[in-house]
């Protein structure tokens, strides 16, 4: 443990504690569907931090080509047709 760590706490500190990341890192294990799907219940933190990091670089292209898939769904259809108008209202 790092002895900026060990220090005791003054009022007003805003380190985290060991047990307050431990935590923290047991709470994305759970979130995380690569890590949470595995039988094995002991992952390191620097795994956990890994694939989460990964995990969102996933759902950013997801967003990405939904909204690339939704720009060109839009693009190809007339503004007043039917189908035009359930997207906005599912936009909405």
């Amino acid at each position: 443990m790092s002895s900026r760590r060990s220090r005791s706490r003054q009022p007003g500190d805003s380190r985290i504690s060991d047990d307050q990341i431990a935590d923290l890192v047991s709470k994305l294990q759970q979130l995380i569907p690569e890590i949470r799907n595995r039988r094995s219940d002991k992952v390191s933190a620097s795994k956990v931090l890994q694939e989460t990091c990964n995990y969102i670089r996933n759902l950013h292209r997801e967003v990405d080509d939904l909204s690339d898939r939704l720009s060109a769904l839009l693009a190809s259809t007339d503004t007043d047709s039917d189908q035009a108008a359930i997207i906005r209202s599912l936009l909405m």
